[in-house]
């Protein structure tokens, strides 16, 4: 559409209009999208942490592992060494000697039992370990078809919207083009300081769209004259007359279903 340099100020109202319902589609379309994308997000972070911590508890699996081969191995080599003593006891020339490979013997002993303790300590850990490793996976499991639901519901809904949202951002940046500057910053700054992203609402049972102050019969002649641009004094909104909407909304519908 080529620019225009004069319009009326209904041309006006019925492009802002227009303008309000495109990006309120835009808005409708986000909405349905709505917070999946962070959703999807948060779950492959959550799926990430409990990979790491899995491949934590197993390396930790290892190393109490390790650490019974070892006190296995001292065990041996203990058995060995009471073993070597009590042979080298049978040769001893006198008590002192005899003595002090008893001592040995019942430090090895000792030895033995300590690492016992320690065996037995550690495979409680392996057991603890390996109930936490199993519920650790089930959440895994659980967290990972999640994340693949989630995100075949998002994929489903960006292939549904993503060429409407195309081409209504296209089309919205087409009717910015006919909007004069000072009436388009106006739009959107109202656009940018309301909940909902309407800037331009119609009068709904004698009020503006989406308040419940009344407004003055002689406004809403005025708002019907299409003569001047009226604000809304208490939600700062552009008002338009119901007719004209009801147009612009048939005219857009066709607009939107030919997306």
């Amino acid at each position: 559409m080529a620019k225009k340099t004069e319009v009326t100020v209904e041309e006006k109202l019925r492009t802002l209009y227009d303008l309000q319902l495109i990006d309120s589609r835009i808005d409708e379309i986000r909405n349905v999208r709505g917070e999946l994308p962070l959703e999807v997000e948060d779950l492959e972070d959550e799926v990430e942490g409990l990979k790491t911590r899995l491949e934590k508890l197993n390396g930790s699996l290892e190393d109490i592992n390790t650490d019974i081969a070892n006190k296995k191995n001292l065990i041996e080599e203990a058995k060995a060494l009471i073993k070597k003593y009590s042979e080298q006891q049978k040769n001893v020339r006198n008590n002192r000697e005899f003595n002090s490979l008893s001592k040995e013997i019942e430090y090895q002993e000792l030895e033995i039992q300590l690492a016992e303790k320690h065996i037995k300590e550690f495979k409680v850990q392996i057991e603890q370990k390996k109930e936490v490793i199993a519920q650790t996976k089930e959440k895994l499991g659980e967290r990972e078809t999640h994340l693949k639901h989630k995100k075949n519901e998002l994929n489903d809904i960006l292939a549904e919207t993503e060429k409407e949202e195309q081409a209504l951002i296209g089309k919205s940046s087409e009717y910015e083009g006919l909007i004069e500057d000072r009436l388009l910053k106006a739009y959107k700054r109202i656009r940018g300081s309301v909940k909902n992203g309407l800037a331009v609402v119609p009068i709904e049972r004698g009020a503006s769209g989406g308040s419940f102050f009344t407004i003055p019969p002689q406004v809403q002649m005025e708002i019907a004259s299409r003569k001047k641009i009226i604000i809304d004094e208490h939600s700062g909104r552009i008002l338009v007359d119901p007719a004209l909407a009801d147009e612009e909304k048939e005219k857009m519908q066709e607009l939107f279903d030919s997306f």
